[in-house]
């Protein structure tokens, strides 16, 4: 039997999707498909419940010193990431756009 990840899943379940959303399949064909989909759906969040578990962030503590911490998505929920906008360079001379 093939060993079926992921990917694999995801791209079963579209299709599984895809096929009951024309509507041209009987109704015996539909439970089946249906129930196809909720265990492919079902294997895909566990799949992705095992990858969080996985994923570590990198912290930077008041003392400069760094180190990698369990990602707790409840604890970081509400962080926003920002950035800092860098200004251009004035050009010298005439602009196109001005």
């Amino acid at each position: 039997m093939e060993k079926v990840n992921f990917e694999k899943a995801l791209e079963k379940l579209e299709k599984v999707v895809s096929d009951l959303e024309k509507g041209d399949v009987s109704l015996e064909d539909s439970l089946r498909f249906y129930e196809q989909g909720v265990n492919l759906a079902d294997f895909c969040q566990k799949e992705i419940e095992k990858a969080k578990k996985k994923v570590e962030i990198l912290v930077k503590h008041d003392d400069g010193s760094v180190s990698l911490e369990p990602f707790d998505e409840n604890e970081h929920k509400d962080d926003v990431v920002t950035s800092r906008k860098i200004k251009p360079k004035k050009k010298e001379g005439p602009s196109l756009f001005e």
